[in-house]
């Protein structure tokens, strides 16, 4: 009967590891899975500033467009502006001054204020008074 016990145990203890390897494998796999979607809320301006327009190019009547790049950070302020593209360096420094002067509510992952990039093109546009 000994013999048969030892089997008996054997066999168990076999199942047992199998079992385990399984319980593993599963476990990495269901580690593997997302558990939640990361939700990501894109960075809102909540003070904006209109660029000064550079009075000789206003006065000649020259308009133009300059897309400034930037990074917001988890309390709204603007980080790092960068001319990206323009169509007349005259505008550029104007661009960067009022996009420094922004103001925004931080993009959000999951709820929390995470840094963010954007690029947000300024238009000089003279008015028709």
């Amino acid at each position: 009967m000994t013999d048969s016990i030892d089997g008996i145990i054997s066999r168990n203890l076999q199942a047992s590891r199998r079992f385990a390897r399984l319980v593993l494998l599963c476990g990495l796999v269901v580690a593997a899975v997302p558990i939640a979607q990361a939700v990501t809320e894109a960075a809102v301006p909540v003070r904006t500033t209109a660029p000064d327009y550079p009075i000789a190019l206003k006065r000649e009547g020259i308009t133009g467009v300059v897309t400034v790049v930037f990074s917001v950070d988890e309390k709204g302020n603007v980080i790092d502006p960068e001319v990206r593209k323009s169509s007349n360096q005259g505008f550029d420094q104007a661009a960067l001054n009022a996009i420094s002067k922004w103001k925004f509510r931080p993009a959000r992952q999951d709820g929390v204020p995470v840094r963010s990039k954007l690029a947000i093109p300024l238009q000089f546009k003279v008015d028709s008074d």
